[in-house]
């Protein structure tokens, strides 16, 4: 079972912790790779069409082999919360997904 399967099985949707909709920062880790930045925002983009990529956050480790991507969409549903944390979880170039 995921983090997201069990907060989703602890919390009904009725009770939900959060209004939609609501601006949700998610903060995304991964190994410093060239094409990292780009496939977050894609990403981003599909489950928030007006999602502002001048919003991005960027932090790199301090030896510079990782970064941490803060993007900051619209959530509409936990469905698509959910969807997007798998969605993020899976990329071959992230680690964490927070």
């Amino acid at each position: 079972m995921t983090v997201s399967q069990a907060v989703s099985a602890a919390v009904p949707s009725a009770a939900s912790l959060i209004e939609y909709p609501s601006s949700f920062p998610i903060k995304v880790l991964g190994k410093k790779v060239a094409g990292m930045l780009p496939a977050i925002t894609t990403i981003a983009r599909a489950f928030d069409p007006a999602f502002d990529a001048s919003t991005i956050e960027l932090r790199e480790s301090r030896g510079g082999k990782y970064l941490g991507i803060t993007i900051t969409i619209t959530a509409t549903s936990r469905e698509q919360l959910d969807e997007l944390y798998r969605t993020l979880s899976t990329h071959p170039m992230v680690k964490v997904v927070l």
